[in-house]
């Protein structure tokens, strides 16, 4: 699709509460603010995330599209399993070795996305609105089944696809009349009005936003899909909100937006390392700054061509980019000579 400003920014915005929620994750525990904050950040920034990656499927069911989406996903995920497993255990890491069907960390994503593109084959062909309603019913089913976890991202996968189909059935105009001044007031008001509520609730257990665990595991058995439910409108409410808010503009971040999934699968190596150094440490409004600015940095950095001219290998399976900077630099030196 033809890149918009609007859904890079987007990304990019997401990309960085990705980092920054995986980067504060350690202090959660000993502050009700960073708790408060980590918390409001995981009630949508994957909803939203895994809404845009819907949004760009529309492309979905051409020919060799399936062959070609399991080397540009299935692919990663199996060698980033082997990269981080002997990462992990580089650097000391405790559960370092991971069958490939129980993904490290955040690599279910890669797994769950390929899962979300062969499940359009078929709801694809359902209407919209009764297509998304199934999904949430099948998410909400799954909960009760306590076999369906982390293996092979199956919860993931079956609780977050209706956010994943709602991004493919939505047009770029439906998503921009959520920018009218009546909804950014509401929006902004709703926003805020969840943060103050996550602040004075703070025992409330952020697991129901991961979207990884039975209701039983939870300590709800039996209204685990009420729950759930609520989940799924607060999901969707904040995303509409972000989305509301994203700048339509262009930045000069702005084509970041189509480097995401590198940030993605090289950022753990980072938070990864300092979580296993315990050097994360928030305990004033500078640190919270510092960190705000080093996942920005982050973001900026694994994004840069030196960074996807190295990884390319690893994540898209070929050499393009080092073969055009090796071309660059023998047609330097040819104009030297």
């Amino acid at each position: 699709m033809k890149r918009d400003a609007l859904f890079d920014n987007a990304k990019i915005l997401l990309i960085f509460l990705v980092v920054f929620g995986h980067m504060i994750q350690p202090t959660t525990k000993g502050s009700s603010e960073m708790y408060t904050v980590y918390t409001w950040i995981y009630t949508f920034h994957m909803p939203a995330f895994i809404f845009l990656a819907g949004f760009f499927a529309k492309g979905s069911g051409k020919k060799d599209y399936i062959l070609n989406l399991a080397k540009k996903l299935i692919l990663p995920y199996i060698v980033f399993q082997f990269v981080y497993t002997a990462y992990f255990l580089f650097i000391g890491k405790d559960g370092w070795l991971n069958a490939p069907f129980y993904p490290h960390w955040s690599l279910w994503f890669l797994f769950s996305l390929f899962c979300w593109h062969i499940l359009l084959v078929l709801f694809r062909k359902i209407p919209p609105i009764v297509g998304i309603a199934l999904a949430v019913a099948i998410g909400i089913f799954v909960g009760y089944v306590d076999s369906i976890d982390q293996t092979f991202s199956l919860s993931r996968t079956f609780v977050f696809f209706p956010f994943f189909l709602a991004g493919y059935w939505l047009t770029k105009d439906a998503v921009k009349k959520w920018r009218t001044s009546g909804i950014r007031v509401a929006s902004l008001l709703f926003m805020i009005t969840l943060a103050l509520l996550i602040a004075v609730a703070p025992e409330f257990n952020s697991n129901w936003l991961l979207g990884s665990k039975s209701y039983l595991t939870m300590g709800e058995p039996e209204l685990g899909g009420i729950l759930r439910l609520g989940v799924y409108v607060l999901g969707a409410l904040m995303t509409v909100s972000v989305m509301a808010w994203v700048p339509n503009k262009h930045f000069s971040f702005t084509a970041l937006g189509g480097k995401t999934l590198y940030v993605y699968l090289l950022h753990g190596f980072i938070v990864q390392l300092f979580r296993q150094q315990e050097w994360v440490q928030i305990n004033n409004p500078l640190e919270f700054a510092l960190y705000v600015g080093l996942s920005g940095f982050m973001v900026y950095l694994l994004s840069t061509s030196s960074i996807r001219t190295l990884t390319q290998p690893l994540i898209e399976g070929h050499t393009q980019l080092l073969r055009n900077q090796w071309s660059r630099v023998h047609k330097d030196q040819y104009r030297t000579n």
